[in-house]
């Protein structure tokens, strides 16, 4: 069977393009090397994203349900947990290999994010002691954070998210290495106006305990060290991203090592697109929001493609 069309990433990007595929009544496949979602669910499921047109604030778990249903419910096969491979040319179509089996389209959306992401570590005494045991790197459902005292470290929208819901149901501490945050304004702003301690120019020295997590030293300006108690220490910092697939693609590829295309969301492969975290080029913001509206134009410039519309 020759798709006309196969997403490789089932994250925001991919889904949102495989919504417009099926707008276009294209026979869609979506890829995925692990769980659909992405970042929303494997990073931060319990964020609340408030700057995605239609929810004052949704969720990062819901929001991916609800792109997941949509896209489900117009006819998407999606397929969770085959990782690609390669991306040959085949007769007449591509030949999307994975560690399955090798699936045939016309044409390719590459929407893989930023890979086989994992968390960005801080690389600090009892950081690989305690994971697992009191120090994470995904904030818990809220259930699980009742009466602990909790500690986030980051400066990031994710990690003020991440704090204000903590903070929502108990006692709960963010600390940044920098005396200002980089997050969005209107993030930094609810910040200051909740009950969230902050404490900045701080950097962490270790994490301390006996079986599980009692408190982190800090290495405060102007104050020295300050050792902080604590319950459960969240780490948020970025990620680092493993896009090494990208090389056995024969996709020509950016200064930062990211898929280089021009305004059609075209790569340097005639059919294959690409969308979202992955792409780079001058003014890339990386939001959400962006990473649809690109998926939306690579469909369209995949659609003219393979079925050639007298308009095109």
């Amino acid at each position: 069977m020759v798709h006309d069309i196969i997403i490789v990433g089932a994250g925001p990007a991919g889904l949102t393009a495989g919504i417009y595929a099926r707008s276009k009544l294209m026979d869609t496949l979506i890829l995925d090397a692990g769980s659909a979602g992405g970042q929303l669910v494997s990073l931060y499921p319990e964020k609340g994203i408030h700057n995605y047109p239609g929810f004052e604030r949704i969720q990062a778990r819901k929001l991916s349900d609800k792109l997941h249903a949509q896209a489900e419910s117009l006819g998407c096969r999606i397929l969770e947990n085959e990782k690609v491979t390669e991306i040959n040319d085949g007769d007449k179509c591509f030949e999307v290999v994975t560690e399955k089996g090798v699936h045939k389209a016309l044409s390719v959306v590459v929407a893989i994010g930023m890979g086989m992401f994992k968390p960005r570590r801080m690389e600090v005494p009892g950081e690989d002691e305690f994971e697992g045991r009191g120090l994470t790197y995904i904030l818990p459902v809220k259930e699980e954070l009742v009466g602990k005292k909790v500690v986030m470290f980051g400066g990031g929208n994710s990690a003020i998210d991440m704090a204000l819901v903590a903070g929502t149901v108990t006692d709960t501490t963010i600390v940044h290495r920098r005396d200002t945050f980089r997050a969005d304004e209107s993030n930094v702003r609810e910040l200051e106006m909740s009950r969230v301690r902050k404490i900045m120019d701080a950097e962490l020295k270790s994490v301390n305990g006996k079986d599980r997590v009692e408190s982190v030293t800090l290495e405060v300006k102007g104050k020295g060290e300050v050792v902080e108690r604590a319950d459960l220490v969240v780490i948020n910092i970025g990620i680092s991203s493993d896009l090494e697939e990208l090389k056995n693609w024969n996709l020509e590829l950016t200064e930062n090592g990211l898929v280089k295309i021009d305004p059609d969301m075209q790569t340097s492969r005639p059919g294959i697109f690409a969308c979202g975290d992955v792409i780079d080029y001058p003014g890339k913001y990386k939001q959400i929001i962006t990473g649809c509206g690109e998926a939306a134009t690579a469909v369209v410039s995949a659609y003219k493609f393979a079925k050639k519309p007298y308009w095109a």
